[in-house]
This record gives C-alpha cells, sequence and structure tokens, in this order.
C-alpha cells in the first residue's frame, strides 16, 4: 500500500511539474514571440540608414512601434524591395513593410493590413530639364524600379506618349540615370520624391504632380500569420489613437 501510495504520489507531482512548465511556456512564447520583418534597402522616408548604420524611416518606425504596443519582437531584414518579397513568398520572412502599395493584382498573393500611408505616383526630372508634361518624353529614355507602383504607371502611359522605358533594380540607379541625363525622367512615389527633393538630396522638380492615389499596407503571405496581422491592425488603431502615429509622420514630413 506504501508503494502503491508513493508511486501515485510522485505520478500527481509530475504531472503537476508538467503543467506549470506548459502554462509557463505559453505565455512566455505569446510574449516574446519574434517576428522576421523584411524590408527595403533604401526608400527614404520610409527606408533608411542614419548617420550610425540603424535603419530608420516611416515604415521602421511604425513597426517597432507597434512591436512594442502589441508587446512581440522584430528582426528587422533589408533586403531590397524584390527580395523582400521574395523571401515572404520562401517563408523566410513573416511580414514585409517596404511602402508597398496595396493592389488588386498584390491582394492575390498577400494578406494587407489596414492602410497606413496615402501615396501616389509622379514624374521627376531634373530642374531647368525642360520637360513640363508627358508630352515632352516622345522619343526620350524614361527609367523606374521594377515591381513599384511608379512602373506600373509609366507602363501604362508608354505607348500613349511615346518614350522608351528602363527598368532598374535599386532606387539609387534610377535617381543617377535622371541626374547623368541617361533618361530624362523616372516615375516614383510621390511622398519619396518630395522628401528627397525637400531634403537637398534630388535636385528635381515634379511638374505633373500626383497621380493614381493610393496606399501603403503591410503585407502578409496570403492565408499566413494571420495573428500578426492582427497585432499590426490593432498597434496601428493604438498607435493613431494615442497621437504616436502623427508624431512618426511628422518627423519625415
Amino acid at each position: 500500500m506504501k508503494m502503491k501510495r508513493l508511486g501515485a504520489l510522485m505520478l500527481a507531482g509530475l504531472m503537476a511539474i508538467s503543467l506549470t512548465g506548459c502554462g509557463s511556456s505559453s505565455s512566455s512564447g505569446s510574449s516574446e514571440k519574434t517576428y522576421i520583418i523584411a524590408t527595403d534597402k533604401t526608400y527614404p522616408p520610409f527606408e533608411m540608414e542614419n548617420d550610425q548604420g540603424k535603419l530608420i524611416g516611416v515604415d521602421m518606425d511604425l513597426i517597432r512601434a507597434i512591436a512594442k504596443d502589441q508587446k512581440f519582437k522584430i528582426k528587422i531584414n533589408s533586403l531590397g524591395f524584390d527580395a523582400a518579397c521574395t523571401a515572404l513568398e520562401a517563408g523566410e520572412a513573416d511580414g514585409v513593410i517596404a511602402g508597398m502599395t496595396i493592389t488588386d493584382e498584390r491582394k492575390q498573393k498577400y494578406d494587407f493590413s489596414k492602410q497606413y500611408y496615402e501615396t501616389g505616383v509622379s514624374m521627376g526630372v531634373k530642374k531647368d530639364s525642360g520637360i513640363k508634361s508627358y508630352d515632352d518624353l516622345k522619343g526620350k529614355t524614361v527609367v523606374a524600379k521594377t515591381s513599384t507602383a511608379g512602373l506600373a504607371y509609366a507602363q501604362k502611359i508608354k505607348d500613349k506618349y511615346g518614350f522608351n522605358l528602363e527598368v532598374v533594380e535599386e532606387s539609387t540607379f534610377m535617381f543617377e540615370k535622371v541626374k547623368s541625363g541617361e533618361a530624362v525622367a523616372c516615375f516614383e512615389d510621390t511622398p519619396v520624391l518630395k522628401y528627397m527633393i525637400k531634403t537637398g538630396e534630388l535636385d528635381f522638380d515634379t511638374p505633373c504632380g500626383n497621380e493614381n492615389p493610393a496606399y501603403y499596407g503591410f503585407a502578409v503571405l496570403k492565408g499566413e500569420n494571420a495573428d500578426l496581422l492582427k497585432k499590426f491592425n490593432k498597434g496601428l488603431a493604438n498607435l493613431k489613437k494615442n497621437g504616436q502615429y502623427d508624431k512618426i509622420l511628422a518627423k519625415y514630413e
């Protein structure tokens, strides 16, 4: 009897320890969940490096603030826009925040958060270039960055205005081609051009204004990471409510 009773007590103790361990692991895991977030390399004012080499910008400040608000951790991988999308599709990233325009085509592959920034497309040209309208592009070379709203818009109007379109992988290559005269214009998201002109990084004009108004969203792979998407949306709502969202935007406008 003593042996049976001892065995029962030992079994009960082991079960108690086991149950206690499971509860601790569960709560610890949820509060310390780490998500891998892929992003672009250089896309001011959304992604850019400061003097210390740290990634800053609207997207970076926003995702960090949301992670803090929702009590999860993030590891940011700065890959370039195409590479960030590829990493997400390959399961090497949990989400992408990279000034990504929400489009019907992208909705076939990704689930998007609530919109967090209004955007559009503008044509950028060197000051005193003589380019005043799309009609002035006829027979000339225009450049755009791969997989962007700027490229989509340039492709849409290319035949109508008769210009040659060159596609590059990085924003810096695109701007350099316009600066050097290899291209007379580029098509880029309006807030990016406005920021770089304002800060003196580009001595450009935007003669045709904003086209194709659209919105940026945070993306996860379709049907995956619903919990992360829910946390992003909840955190975004909280930041808008407490004023932190407006403070982040004000830093880069």
